[in-house]
Order: structure tokens, then C-alpha cells, then sequence
């Protein structure tokens, strides 16, 4: 058995069809289509259902994959610590973070390490905190911003702030000149969301539930920006974190606080748990923490 056999059918599996997985590995179609075919003939097995639409595992394909992973991740390792006694000071880190942070000190952060070490190279890919954890948990990406809580067996991390949101509504409003609101007065309003696989999706619709009232959600955005476009166009009402509130136009934009407990959030820096982590990131994780104990 060659390992590559393994490596094209895993990539294969994961990127759900042959030719996402030659662009992912960067060889033609029918290379990979070759390799898997001699990988089922030497086990005398189908590992793959094939269609003209989608590839799907067998049985016996689910087996192979599981094992096959473990290989693919073995290598990734190996490589990894093999760059990181080669090159020292060189390396990439993939990092997530979350659209909805307005904290400058973040951008800084990274700003500062760069000039530190100007031969890392960091990759940001902007997504919610559930996708986030998805891809660190996966691999794909070494650490990321998420929303607290996170499974603590499968994740170390590193907190960054606490938050609160704050209600956006337009200035004709019937609530926007109030010092501050109780969730239940909202229980007949329209809402504008997030997606669902952003954590502040989940946080909101539980404050919500627990105020008695189940949200009436019209519109759903990932963007900061346009949420609070639509709330100053008056299509609806909003929560944005307080670190971003103060980007917005006061004279479109109404900001006000909910009354205690509101709607906190906790971020952290998070990466796996007993996996190898990158020198790169390993150094970032440091940089940072010296930085926020400053902040």
C-alpha cells in the first residue's frame, strides 16, 4: 500500500470529488482517479461510490478513511516540525477570525508581531465562531478568535476580552430615546440576525427565549456594516458588539445599552489540544499573551 494512495483518497473524500481534490493537490484528475483504483484493486474492495453528480463512501471506505486521516495527519506533522527545525524564525500561520471584532489592539497585535518576525507569513480567513472552531478542530487553520465557552478537551485557549452587546435601532424608533432596555420590550419587534453559524446567532435567540419571547428574525447578515446599514434604511432592530458601536453614524444609528445581565460574549484565542502546533503560531500564542496582559 502507497501512502499516496492514501493521502489522494483522503483529500478525495474531504473535498467531496476528484477534481476539487487534484486542484487541492495540485495533479490532474485522472492521476488521482488511477491511484484510488489501484488502492481498491490491491484491497479488493469499492471504497468509493461514484455518480455523475457526487462521490460517496462505502462501508468499507469509512473504515479505510478513518485510518487513512490518521496517516495524512501524521505526515502533516512531520513536515511541520521537519520547517520548524529547518527555518526557525520562518513559517505561516492560518488564522480565523471573527467578522463582528472592532478591537483595534487585535490588527495591532499582529501588526507588531509581523515587524518581529517579518519572514512569517499570516494567512487571516474571516468566518463565525462555530466554522472557526470547525476548522481548527479540522485542522485547517492553526488558531482563531471564537466565542467562549469551547470544549476544553479539545481546545486550549487564551482570553482575549469580555463584551456586551448593545441594541442598534433607527432614530425614529419608539425605544431610541431610552437610557437603556429589558429584552421583553423587544418581544414584538423584527429583528435583523446572524447566520447560524455564528455563535451571536445562538447567544441572542437564548437571551431572547429566556426574556419569554421567541425573535422575529426578517433579515440575516455576517457584516457589521450592512446590519447597521439596514437598521439606519429602518428595516429592523440589531445587536452589535459594544466595540463596534462606536464606528456608527449617531445620526442614522441610535445605540442603546440592554439592563443587566444583557447579552455578554467572551473571546479567546483558541488551537488544539495535545495536536502539534506550528513554531509560527507557537510564537504568536506567546507574542500575544505578553500583549494582552499590557492591554
Amino acid at each position: 500500500m502507497d501512502i499516496r494512495q492514501l493521502v489522494y483518497f483522503a483529500e478525495v473524500v474531504k473535498r467531496k470529488g476528484f477534481s476539487k481534490a487534484g486542484e487541492s493537490l495540485h495533479i490532474t484528475q485522472p492521476t488521482i482517479s488511477k491511484m484510488i483504483k489501484s488502492l481498491e484493486d490491491e484491497l479488493g474492495l469499492t471504497l468509493l461510490e461514484r455518480s455523475t453528480k457526487k462521490v460517496e463512501l462505502t462501508d468499507i471506505g469509512e473504515v479505510v478513511y478513518k485510518h487513512a486521516l490518521h496517516v495524512v495527519q501524521s505526515l502533516e506533522s512531520l513536515e511541520a516540525e521537519l520547517d520548524d527545525v529547518r527555518q526557525v524564525q520562518k513559517g505561516h500561520i492560518r488564522m480565523g477570525l471573527l467578522p463582528m471584532i472592532g478591537y483595534n489592539f487585535i490588527s495591532r497585535i499582529i501588526a507588531e508581531f509581523q515587524k518581529l518576525h517579518p519572514q512569517i507569513t499570516i494567512q487571516i480567513l474571516e468566518n463565525g465562531a462555530r466554522e472557526v472552531e470547525h476548522c481548527i478542530a479540522e485542522g485547517d487553520i492553526d488558531l482563531g478568535i471564537v466565542v467562549l465557552p469551547v470544549s476544553e478537551a479539545a481546545f486550549e485557549c487564551l482570553p482575549v476580552v469580555e463584551e456586551h452587546l448593545k441594541l442598534v435601532v433607527h432614530p425614529t424608533h419608539r425605544l431610541a430615546s431610552c437610557k437603556e432596555i429589558h429584552l421583553e420590550e423587544l418581544k414584538d419587534e423584527t429583528f435583523i440576525f446572524y447566520p447560524q453559524d455564528f455563535a451571536l446567532y445562538y447567544h441572542i435567540k437564548e437571551a431572547c427565549l429566556k426574556a419569554g419571547f421567541q425573535p422575529n428574525v426578517l433579515y440575516e447578515s455576517s457584516q457589521w456594516d450592512f446590519i447597521s446599514e439596514m437598521v439606519a434604511d429602518n428595516l429592523g432592530i440589531a445587536f452589535l458588539p459594544d466595540s463596534i458601536c462606536p464606528n456608527l453614524d449617531s445620526t442614522r444609528i441610535k445605540v442603546i445599552p440592554l439592563a443587566s445581565p444583557g447579552i455578554p460574549r467572551h473571546l479567546a484565542f483558541i488551537w488544539r489540544r495535545n495536536a502539534y502546533l506550528k513554531f509560527a503560531a507557537r510564537e504568536f500564542i506567546s507574542f500575544a499573551k505578553s500583549r494582552l496582559r499590557d492591554h
